[in-house]
């Protein structure tokens, strides 16, 4: 390069009249001004605009922080005769320094999640995996503290490059505070709003020490639980909307009698969903006519108790010939065992040690019945 070019570049550089920055992007958070070997005019004008913050360092050092507003940059000495002062030192210039724009405004519709699942210890359901996920949205409230923690010498900072030290932060702090807030499981569903407000109250003053950030929100859309709770919770609901025991009853053997129209073979469903309606309706009988025989209330007789509820059929996971597994009665295993006795049959539930062959269950071995007799002799 010729020493006109260089006189040229050099006073292009030195003659430049504005430094701003026109922000069309949604992610970027800081951005250098390029300059020519980071030459300040003297007397040029610094344009920061509404939602931004200009950070001056001069000679390597952070110097002052703009708000919003036109600023005047000066150095000791005049801009044309510095320029006529940088021929004399191999032009190079006095005085050097770069500009920073700092977006302030708020980021917005940040997405966080639960890469993997939280344990916490529930009253009612004892340890629990719960997952979460939602949004939040964070500005920078400190340039000085942002540029001299996060941002170093780099001249182009995204929010990609920092939301994942940010989510890791949060999730850790959303597990934390769930344990320690020891809200019931069922509660806890109820009041996203609260833990969201609490846990942005709890890192905002971390952040904006550590980072320059202020956390503007933190919003909990959602905290689900593994499958299996979601079942238990679904089961406790219907008992709640059945109400008394007889009721129930029948609700449970209108689900077994649905479920084994399903299925091909369902015949010992039909017949343990018909034993539990006529116990139902047995049961019905027997409190009538004890309530009926005392008639009106004796106060030193007193009510007789009602006989105890019979336990539970015993249900089976069990896995046939085509290898699939159902849950099945004792009297429906049997039944399929006794229809195609070569195939290959187990049995499982817990409390037993593993698969099992079903006669050697006691509760499927009652439903077989007596053997059939020897085929005749020819």
């Amino acid at each position: 390069m010729g020493l006109w070019d260089t006189l040229t570049q050099h006073a292009k550089a030195q003659f430049l009249d504005v430094i701003q920055w026109m922000d069309d992007s949604k992610d970027t958070l800081v951005y250098r001004f390029p300059m020519f070997q980071q030459a300040i005019q003297d007397g040029g004008k610094l344009v920061v605009r509404e939602g931004q913050a200009g950070v001056f360092i001069a000679e390597g050092r952070l110097s002052e922080v703009f708000g919003p507003g036109t600023y005047t940059l000066s150095t000791n000495t005049k801009a044309i005769a510095s320029f006529f002062e940088s021929i004399k030192y191999s032009l190079n210039y006095p005085f050097k320094g770069d500009v920073y724009f700092v977006s302030t405004k708020q980021n917005t519709d940040q997405k966080w999640g639960t890469a993997n699942p939280i344990i916490m210890r529930d009253k009612d359901f004892g340890m629990v995996r719960i997952r979460a996920f939602g949004i939040f949205a964070y500005r920078i409230s400190d340039p000085a503290i942002f540029l001299r923690e996060i941002v170093g010498t780099n001249g182009w900072v995204t929010t990609d490059e920092i939301n994942g030290q940010l989510k890791r932060k949060l999730v850790s702090a959303l597990a934390d505070t769930i344990g320690e807030s020891k809200i019931p499981l069922l509660d806890l569903m109820g009041q996203y709003m609260d833990l969201g407000d609490a846990l942005r109250q709890r890192l905002n003053g971390w952040f904006q020490e550590n980072y320059g950030i202020t956390l503007t929100d933190f919003v909990v859309e959602n905290i689900s639980v593994p499958p299996e709770v979601e079942k238990m919770l679904d089961k406790r609901t219907s008992m709640g909307i059945v109400g008394d025991m007889g009721a129930f009853t029948q609700f449970q053997a209108a689900n077994a009698i649905e479920d084994a129209a399903k299925r091909p073979g369902g015949g010992g469903a039909f017949m343990e969903a018909g034993l539990g309606l006529a116990m139902g309706g047995v049961m019905g009988q027997q409190m009538g006519r004890a309530t009926a025989q005392q008639g009106a209330f004796n106060p030193q007789v007193g009510l007789s108790a009602p006989p105890p509820l019979p336990p539970p059929a015993a249900v089976f996971h069990y896995n046939g010939p085509d290898g699939s597994t159902v849950q099945l009665g004792a009297g429906e295993i049997a039944q399929r065992v006794q229809a195609n006795p070569a195939g290959r049959h187990l049995v499982w539930r817990e409390g037993l040690s593993g698969w099992l062959d079903p006669k050697s269950v006691p509760e499927i071995a009652a439903a077989f019945g007596p053997p059939p007799p020897p085929p005749l002799p020819r």
